[in-house]
């Protein structure tokens, strides 16, 4: 756990680290060669990276091995863009060259939580390096091991001590002291809605720059039309994946009428399947694993057991007993199964609520309009499914749908060129693409006045003794 101490100290040696022009001043060619040995070197190390994050997380060793294969693309997209990067002249009025630069910000302070530990931490460190920042993170105290792995593996690429800090510990002690220091230019991070408006007050304050992934409740909606086999397997996969605890979970189920008795009973029989094979999270083939630990467990298990809230037709309780798969002991670990309730009302918490645990909430609809209706209702806009045979219907209720990311027959899917965030009070900005490194950048322009020197004495001599109309600007 870091203290007080270590927060100031760490953040005046990045302040001096990036003064110093060792890696802020680097020429963009030499940052992106230390990024591609970096991306290289934790392409060797990904499955000994799925093992600590399902070590320290619970997940299912499958799903990390899957995720955290894809890292190294990230980091190897923004040394492309830095190979490829082209500052401009802008067109600017009179004998003036206005040429116009990405510089870096300074330091930067990045927030991250326990559900992709490695994952969302590199999703916000590859375009701070890329950009020439140097980077304080507070990684989640639930599962700070791999990015501390991560920021020693910097140091062996090429990237210059000072420029990643780690600072592990809580974030209403560690992390509010990190974004309180008025030597923060940025910040950026991933957390639950009150933690964004609470750290947003903040660095506004210190008129800092301000990026919040933050809460979701993402709707799929279900239309007649829809290949029923393919939108269960779906929607299984964007409810349950990481045991239902990422910020795009598909935790609103919304079926048209035709097929809603089809698809439920399908979507049950998955259920089922899933509960059936869940076991050790290092087992190769078991489903599922835990959430992140038993006081989340307790609140899922508040949330879903309270009277009146609807149907539960299928999970509700906490594991018990060995598993079938590989007699694993369940007291073991938080394991919660899959768990599906309807008859539920948009004004209930389970609606309207971020729960981060695999509980999906269904309804219900008749006609397009209703379907949209009850996607938006809703404070959040993070991330949002159709599943539809139909492209005109699926474009027209893509640009009908309140949320940052809308996925059309499939879920959950991302990339480093593709722009991730939310709208409404799922957050402020965005990750991912050109977005991400301009947020962590900022324009300068050089004028430069390539006038004769005649023309310059006559053009600067703005107090001259005569009537003449003179041009500013």
């Amino acid at each position: 756990m870091a203290n007080q101490e270590d927060v100031h100290l760490a953040i005046h040696y990045a302040q001096e680290t990036f003064d110093s022009g060792v890696w802020s001043k680097a020429p963009a060619i030499h940052r992106a060669a230390v990024l591609s040995v970096l991306a290289r070197n934790l392409g060797e190390r990904i499955h000994e990276f799925a093992r600590i994050e399902s070590m320290q997380t619970g997940r299912a060793i499958r799903e990390m091995t899957a995720q955290l294969g894809r890292l190294p693309e990230w980091i190897d997209y923004y040394a492309a863009l830095l190979r490829t990067r082209q500052d401009f002249v802008a067109p600017t009025q009179g004998k003036l060259l206005n040429y116009v630069q990405r510089v870096p910000l300074g330091v930067v302070a990045q927030i991250t939580p326990f559900n992709h530990p490695l994952l969302i931490a590199i999703k916000k460190i590859a375009p701070a390096l890329a950009a020439g920042n140097s980077i304080i993170v507070k990684p989640s105290e639930l599962a700070p091991i791999s990015v501390l792995e991560f920021a020693e593996m910097t140091i062996a690429a090429g990237v210059p001590p000072g420029v990643l800090s780690v600072l592990p510990g809580h974030g209403r002690t560690i992390g509010k002291e990190i974004v309180s220091n008025p030597l923060i230019r940025k910040v950026d991070v991933t957390a639950g809605t009150d933690t964004g408006r609470a750290l947003g007050s903040i660095v506004g304050a210190n008129l800092a720059a301000y990026t919040a992934e933050l809460g979701g409740k993402a709707p799929i909606v279900v239309f007649n039309d829809a290949d029923v086999q393919s939108a269960v397997n779906g929607a299984a996969f964007a409810c349950f994946i990481a045991s239902g605890q990422t910020c795009v979970s598909g935790t609103r189920l919304i079926v048209q009428d035709e097929i809603y008795d089809v698809f439920m009973t399908l979507l049950l029989q998955k259920i089922k399947s899933i509960t059936s094979r869940m076991g050790n999270p290092m087992n190769p083939a078991s489903t599922m694993g835990t959430v992140i630990n038993h006081r989340q467990l307790k609140r899922i298990e508040q949330l879903v057991q309270r009277p009146g809230i609807g149907k539960i037709i299928a999970g509700g309780r906490r594991l018990t007993g060995h598993s079938p798969l590989d007699g694993f002991d369940f007291s073991r670990g938080s394991f919660f199964p899959p768990t599906v309730i309807t008859d539920i009302s948009t004004e209930d918490d389970l609606w309207r609520e971020e729960v981060f645990g695999p509980v999906v909430v269904v309804k219900r609809f008749s006609d397009e309009e209703e379907g949209v209706v009850l996607a938006n209702a809703c404070k959040y806009g993070l991330g949002a499914g159709i599943w539809t045979s139909d492209l005109s219907r699926a474009h027209r209720v893509a640009a009908e749908i309140q949320a940052g990311l809308v996925w059309v027959n499939t879920h959950h899917r991302n990339d480093p060129s593709s722009p991730w965030g939310g709208m409404k009070e799922s957050g402020i900005g965005r990750e991912n693409g050109i977005e991400a490194l301009e947020a962590y950048s900022q324009a300068k322009s050089t004028i430069v006045n390539i006038a004769s020197s005649e023309e310059t004495r006559e053009m600067q001599d703005w107090f001259a003794e005569n009537d003449e109309e003179k041009r500013y600007g």
